[in-house]
């Protein structure tokens, strides 16, 4: 029998507006408060182990996003699918989905740690990393990869809540996480100067912390909702579902995040004050993606209930709303870091050389990063109605390869460190106006067949 939760939203009915920005703002905080994690590493490291340690932490950035983006995407599918089953009611399919997605979260993230301590260090080293950040950087991710498989948990758990309407909650095991995380920081690094490694340490038991509380909260769950232990293990058929979602929305990080390593490795070639000051501008960055990506998540998770409940109106007035918000909110931090642009760096350098090359990405990329809400929304529209192999192939065309070309032009040229970062802008527009006239063209057919 179902009962009534009261941390969900209604996604089937009532104003879209009110239901999308209550069920997306515990997402931004969550959000926010999870690249706080890297952001309070980076802070300390910057502040109290000086700017070698601050690189060292910073250039980890894309390539644990490398790393992680396939299985990360795997838990978009179960999303959409345990979404789909929701708009129809189905509590078979439900619990069916919900053991699928246990199991293959555990699976997850036991293969990612042990894929990153075997690839650590000569991924690294294919990245240019300077010789005098390598051994700090290596470190960073070895220690950083044992938190993996709770990171699974949490992020896979997070993406069933997500599902049935609630937010709040991961929310909360979050906010957990960040101030044990917050506190470790300053004992390990300030109390017993263990630098790289203490933020390291701390980041993995902030990760245990957030996964024991979801998991805790899916195993008290109401039915059809609730985590069975007894029941965890792969059902072929919701298996099959989730990864033929999921597979392509991790491709699809895995490639861009390799675009991104491709541009962090040529960073790296301006030096350690360029990786410093790029890793430093990148928080801000991180904290308006978050935004388009709560946004984006809002989307699926409305879509995929809709969709299935076969409300073909609703699933196109959530995907504009979803833009409108995403614009708007991802902006006003935009604007706002660029008005206040030395101030807000000062909190992770005082180095004016570092500082410089900052301020250079926070103009060049961070003042346009709105425009990629264009891409991300209509592509979350289109996977929560089923489609995300078609998203995948433009953002891979449209962003990384023109990214990768961007690169590969300028190596063995003098190229300038603002020239270098102008292709972000640029790979916006492209793949942003591509994502939104394929979705259009999706969407009437769609209408059509129903009619």
């Amino acid at each position: 029998m179902r009962t009534e939760n009261s941390s969900r939203v209604d996604m089937l009915s009532g104003n879209i507006w009110r239901n999308m920005l209550v069920f997306a703002i515990p997402l931004i905080a969550s959000g926010v408060l999870q690249q706080s994690f890297n952001s309070v590493d980076i802070a300390v490291v910057g502040r109290f182990a000086g700017h070698k340690a601050l690189a060292a932490v910073g250039c980890n950035g894309s390539v644990i996003s490398l790393i992680v983006n396939l299985f990360v995407g795997l838990s978009v599918g179960a999303n959409v699918v345990l979404a789909n089953y929701i708009g129809r009611m189905n509590d078979e399919g439900i619990r069916r989905t919900v053991a699928t997605t246990a199991a293959l979260s555990l699976v997850s993230g036991f293969l990612l740690l042990c894929i990153s301590q075997f690839v650590a260090s000569p991924l690294l080293r294919a990245l240019g990393t300077p010789d005098d950040v390598l051994d700090d950087a290596t470190t960073y991710l070895r220690i950083y990869s044992l938190g993996m498989p709770f990171m699974m948990v949490f992020n896979f758990g997070s993406a069933l809540l997500r599902s049935c309407g609630d937010t709040r909650r991961p929310f909360y095991a979050l906010v957990a996480g960040g101030i044990v995380n917050v506190i470790l920081n300053l004992v390990f690094v300030i109390c017993f100067g263990m630098g790289v490694t203490g933020v390291a340490v701390a980041t993995v038991i902030a990760n245990i912390v957030s996964a024991a509380i979801i998991f805790e909260v899916l195993r008290r769950e109401n039915e059809p909702y609730r985590l069975n232990i007894k029941r965890m293990g792969f059902e072929g058929s919701e298996l099959a579902k989730i990864l033929k979602i999921g597979v392509p929305a991790g491709v699809q990080g895995m490639v861009f995040s390799l675009s991104n390593v491709f541009i962090q490795s040529a960073i790296n070639s301006f030096g350690t004050d360029a990786m410093a000051g790029s890793a430093a501008a990148l928080n801000y960055e991180s904290y308006s993606y978050f935004v388009i990506v709560a946004f984006a998540q809002s989307v699926v998770a409305f879509t995929g209930q809709n969709y299935g409940a076969a409300n073909l109106s609703r699933c196109r007035s959530v995907m504009w709303v979803g833009m409108v918000l995403s614009v708007i909110g991802s902006g006003m931090i935009n604007l706002g870091v660029v008005l206040f642009d030395r101030q807000a760096l000062s909190i992770f350098t005082t180095d004016a050389a570092v500082m410089d090359y900052a301020l250079i990405r926070i103009h060049v990329v961070l003042a346009f990063q709105f425009i990629a809400c264009s891409y991300e929304i209509a592509g979350a529209s289109l996977r929560g109605q089923g489609y995300s192999l078609t998203p995948t192939l433009i953002t891979i065309g449209g962003t990384c390869v023109l990214r990768l070309g961007w690169v590969f032009m300028l190596t063995g040229t003098d190229a300038s460190f603002s020239r270098l970062l102008l292709i972000y802008p640029i790979t916006w527009i492209v793949t942003g106006v591509a994502m939104l006239i394929t979705r259009a063209f999706i969407t009437r057919r769609l209408e059509k067949c129903r009619v």
